[in-house]
């Protein structure tokens, strides 16, 4: 198993401004990027500018970046996740029981709309991680 733990970046309706700022400062390119507006998912009106997912690389450097869905307050220690990109589903699984056991899940493994397996778990220290196994 081989993997790079990738930051994802949480805001509170400042993912745009922030991107901006990340792509001038390290002088890299946004993509990815995608609102809540333009997911196959249901979004409150107010919500389809702010951004859904977003990436920022330049070389080995890869930032994920994301508004908070309304109703879900942005507070200290759940504005950054770690993200694991798996390689296989019973990895993912594997990953996903073991992180739970003594933490807890904070988005069940599912299917997702963007063709991923995908689960969210704090860990037993506090720390978030997004397990991601794109089919």
């Amino acid at each position: 198993m081989k993997h790079q733990a990738t930051p994802y970046l949480m805001f509170d309706r400042q993912a745009k401004e922030a991107l901006g700022f990340y792509e001038e400062i390290f002088q890299a390119e946004i993509t990815d990027l995608q609102t809540y507006g333009e997911a196959d998912f249901p979004t409150p009106e107010e919500a389809n500018d702010l951004i859904m997912h977003a990436k920022i690389k330049k070389g080995d450097l890869l930032i994920m970046v994301s508004d908070t869905f309304p109703g879900s307050p942005l507070e200290a220690g759940n504005n950054v996740s770690l993200v694991l990109e798996c390689e296989s589903e019973s990895e993912i699984q594997h990953l996903y029981e073991a992180l739970c056991a003594k933490g807890s899940s904070l988005m069940e493994l599912q299917d997702t709309f963007w063709g991923a397996k995908y689960g969210k778990v704090k860990d037993q220290f506090g720390v978030q991680w997004d397990l991601n196994f794109t089919k």
